[in-house]
C-alpha cells in the first residue's frame, strides 16, 4: 500500500490535533460524575492505595461487574499525571485519537488516499463519539481495542497483510473481551466474509487469530488462573460466578435493567449520530448496490456492522453505548462517497442546518435556565444545582449559540469548515464552561463538602445508601458496611457502629432510608445530589428506641 503524500498526510494530522484540542480542553476542570465514571475511578484508586491489582475492590467489597482492565489503564494514567482529575479522562483521550487514526487508515487501505481524511472527519464530528471521548467509561477504549481488531483483520481477510495482521486481529479482540466482554465481537467480521467475491484471504488464518485471541485474553486471565492455584475462598468463587456468567450470559439474555424496545437503536442512530445520520437516506441505498455487487470492501464494514446492530438488538437490555463500536466502520463505508454526496443539493442544506438546530435547541435551554421555569426549579430541587451555576450554565449555552450561529453562516459557503467549528466549540464550551458549572452538584462534590460543614476533625465517617461519587469525594476516611449487601444488614451494622461511640461518630445516609420514628432536631439535611436527597446523623443526637434496621429496601 503506498504511502500517503505529504499533504494528505499534514491534514490527517491537523485534523488529530483539532481533535486533541477539542476533547482535551476542560480536563482536570471537574470530578468523575454518575453512572459509571466515580466507580471505575474508585476502584482505580483503591488499587493504587492497596496495591491489589488483580482483584477490584469498590469500598470494602468485591467489584466483580468488570473486568479490572480499564481500571488498570486508570492507574497507569494517575502514576503518569498524580492527580485524579486529570488522570482519569486521559485513557479515554488517547483511545479517541488512535480510533480516529485506524479509521482513517482502513479507509485509505480499502478505498485509496482521498478517502482517509473524509472518514476521520465523519468519525470525529459525530455527537456520540465526541461524547465517549470526554468521558471515563470503559466504551471508548473497547472501541479503539475492537476498531483495532477489525483494522487488522480486514487487512488480513483483503490480502493486505499475513499472519502478523490475523494475529494482531485476534489479539485485539481478546484484550478486548477481558476489557469489556462484547470485546470478541470483530471476529464475526468472518461471517460477511462468506459473501464476498474476490476475497484473496478468506479464512486462512483461523488457527492464527485463535491464537491472538488466547493471547490477549492471558492478559487477565492469565494472572486470575495463577491466583486460583493458591485456592478458590467463598468470596472468591462468588467474585468468578458474578463476572463469568451473571454480567456476560445472564446480563445479555435476562437483564435486570436498562429494559428498550427491539427499535430502540434505531432512534439512537438518528440522534447520537448526527450529522452524518441526516445522510443515511441517500447513503443505503448507494451501499446496498455496491454490496449486491459483492464488493469485499463495503460488504465487510457494514455486514459486520449489521451484526453488531442485530447482536445488541436481541438483547432486552440496551444502553446507547453498546451499538458504539459499529462507528468506527460506518464512517469507513461511508468516506469514499461523501465528496460526491455533499455536492448533491439536498444533503448540503441537511448539514449547513445542523448547527443552526444545535443553536436554536442551546438558545432555548439557555433562556429556560436563566427565566424562572419548570427547568430551572427541577434541576435546584434534584440536582442541588445553585443559582450562580445556572447563570453560568445560561451564559454558557448562549455563547455555544452564537458560535453556532457562526458556524451555519460559514457553512453556507465551506460546508466542512462549518462543521468542524460547530463540532470543536461544543466540545470546547461543554469542558470549560458547562461541565465546571455542573460539577459541585454531579460529581456530588458540594455534597461531601456541605457535611464538613457539620463535622468536627476528630469525628468518624460511616456511609449507608451511599453511591461510588460519595465515597471517591468523602473528605476523611469513610467506612462503608457494603455496597451490594442487602441494605437491612448494612442498617444494622450501621447501628451498631454509631452507638458503640456516639460522641465520635456520624453517618451519612441516603433519605429514603431515615425511620419514621426519626425525630427532625436528630437530623441534619444536606440536600439533594444526583436526584437524591442525603442526611447526616450525629450519634448521640440517634434516639435509643429507633432503629435503623426498618430501612431494608435497596436504593
Amino acid at each position: 500500500m503506498p504511502r500517503m503524500k505529504s499533504e494528505s498526510r499534514r491534514r490527517l494530522y491537523a485534523l488529530l490535533a483539532l481533535a486533541l484540542a477539542s476533547f482535551s480542553i476542560g480536563i482536570g476542570g471537574r470530578e468523575p460524575w454518575p453512572a459509571d465514571e466515580p466507580r471505575f475511578v474508585l476502584v482505580a484508586r483503591q488499587m493504587v492505595e492497596s496495591g491489589e491489582y488483580l482483584i477490584p475492590h469498590r469500598g470494602s467489597e468485591i467489584y466483580a461487574h468488570k473486568p479490572p482492565v480499564f481500571m488498570w489503564l486508570l492507574a497507569a494514567a494517575y502514576g503518569l499525571t498524580g492527580e485524579w482529575r486529570i488522570a482519569f479522562l486521559l485513557p479515554s483521550l488517547i483511545a479517541a485519537l488512535f480510533t480516529l487514526w485506524l479509521t482513517a487508515d482502513l479507509a485509505r487501505r480499502l478505498h485509496g488516499e482521498r478517502a482517509a481524511l473524509p472518514a476521520a472527519l465523519a468519525l470525529f464530528i459525530t455527537l456520540q463519539f465526541g461524547l465517549q471521548a470526554k468521558r471515563a467509561q470503559i466504551d471508548m477504549v473497547l472501541v479503539a481495542l475492537t476498531t483495532l481488531s477489525l483494522w487488522a483483520l480486514v487487512r488480513a481477510l483483503m490480502g493486505q497483510g499475513g499472519r502478523p495482521q490475523a494475529w494482531l486481529g485476534g489479539f485485539a479482540a481478546g484484550l478486548g473481551t477481558v476489557t469489556k466482554g462484547v470485546g470478541f465481537l470483530p471476529l464475526l467480521v468472518y461471517l460477511p466474509a462468506r459473501f464476498a467475491k474476490r476475497l484473496p484471504a478468506r479464512g486462512h488464518h483461523g488457527f492464527v487469530v485463535f491464537a491472538g485471541f488466547l493471547f490477549g485474553s492471558f492478559v487477565w486471565l492469565g494472572p486470575l488462573a495463577l491466583r486460583l492455584l493458591s485456592g478458590i475462598d467463598p468470596e472468591m468463587e462468588q467474585y468468578l460466578r458474578e463476572i463469568f456468567l451473571r454480567q456476560t450470559a445472564e446480563r445479555y439474555f435476562d437483564p435486570w435493567h436498562h429494559h428498550q424496545p427491539p427499535w430502540y437503536y434505531l432512534q439512537v442512530i438518528a440522534t447520537l449520530w448526527l450529522p452524518g445520520a441526516l445522510l443515511l437516506p441517500w447513503l443505503i441505498p448507494a451501499w446496498w448496490r455496491r454490496i449486491r455487487r459483492g464488493d469485499p470492501r463495503y460488504i465487510l464494514p457494514l455486514g459486520w456492522a449489521a451484526l453488531v446492530l442485530v447482536f445488541f438488538s436481541l438483547s432486552p437490555g440496551k444502553r446507547e453505548v453498546y451499538i458504539f463500536p459499529a462507528l468506527p466502520a460506518v464512517a469507513v463505508a461511508a468516506a469514499p462517497l461523501l465528496t460526491a454526496l455533499l455536492r448533491r443539493p439536498w444533503p448540503r442544506r441537511l448539514l449547513v442546518a445542523y448547527p443552526l438546530a444545535l443553536a436554536l435547541l442551546a438558545a432555548m435551554i439557555a433562556w429556560l435556565l436563566a427565566g424562572d421555569s419548570r427547568l430551572a426549579s427541577r434541576l435546584t430541587a434534584e440536582r442541588g444545582l445553585s443559582a450562580e451555576d445556572m447563570q453560568t450554565l445560561a451564559r454558557g449555552l448562549l455563547l455555544l449559540a452564537l458560535v453556532l450561529l457562526a458556524a451555519f453562516y460559514i457553512a453556507w459557503r465551506k460546508l466542512v469548515s462549518g462543521l468542524l467549528l460547530a463540532t470543536t466549540a461544543l466540545w470546547a464550551i461543554e469542558g470549560r464552561v458547562l461541565a465546571p458549572a455542573l460539577d459541585r452538584s454531579s460529581s456530588a462534590r458540594g455534597l461531601m463538602e456541605e457535611l464538613e460543614q457539620h463535622l468536627a476533625p476528630e469525628r468518624a465517617l460511616a456511609l449507608l445508601g451511599w453511591r461510588e461519587q460519595h465515597l471517591l469525594q468523602a473528605r476523611r476516611p469513610a467506612l462503608t458496611f457494603g455496597f451490594e449487601r442487602p441494605l437491612l444488614e448494612q442498617a444494622k451494622d450501621a447501628e451498631r457502629w454509631l452507638r458503640a461511640d456516639p460522641t465520635h461518630r456520624a453517618l451519612f445516609i441516603a433519605e429514603e432510608l431515615l425511620p419514621e420514628c426519626m425525630p427532625k432536631e436528630a437530623i441534619i439535611h444536606l440536600g439533594p445530589a444526583n436526584r437524591r436527597g442525603y442526611a447526616l446523623i450525629l450519634g448521640e443526637r440517634m434516639p435509643e428506641d429507633c432503629a435503623l434496621g426498618g430501612a431494608g429496601h435497596r436504593l
